[in-house]
């Protein structure tokens, strides 16, 4: 299953637990399972059926492009973070 990092902001809904292993073959299957285990997990990393523009999705050290879509191995990492933008 792969390992999902749960961020301070967001430890408050997971009972304080940094890592979870949650089972999912992509990003959106992850949050989904996610959501059943911590409720209101979803609410606060998508906005409506997106990721939240404010967040950045990691998958195995690399920031997804394919975001919800992105395909995750037995053994993937997945972290959530807040997205870094400059101009």
């Amino acid at each position: 299953m792969p390992e999902v990092w749960i961020p301070a902001l967001l430890q408050s809904l997971s009972q304080g637990e940094q890592k979870v292993r949650v089972p999912g073959k992509t990003v959106r299957e992850v949050i989904d399972n996610l959501e059943l285990q911590f409720p209101g997990m979803r609410a606060r990393l998508l906005d409506g059926d997106r990721i939240r523009p404010s967040i950045a999705v990691v998958v195995d050290g690399i920031i997804s492009q394919d975001k919800l879509r992105h395909q995750l191995e037995e053994e993937s990492e997945v972290h959530f973070m807040p997205a870094i933008s400059g101009g």
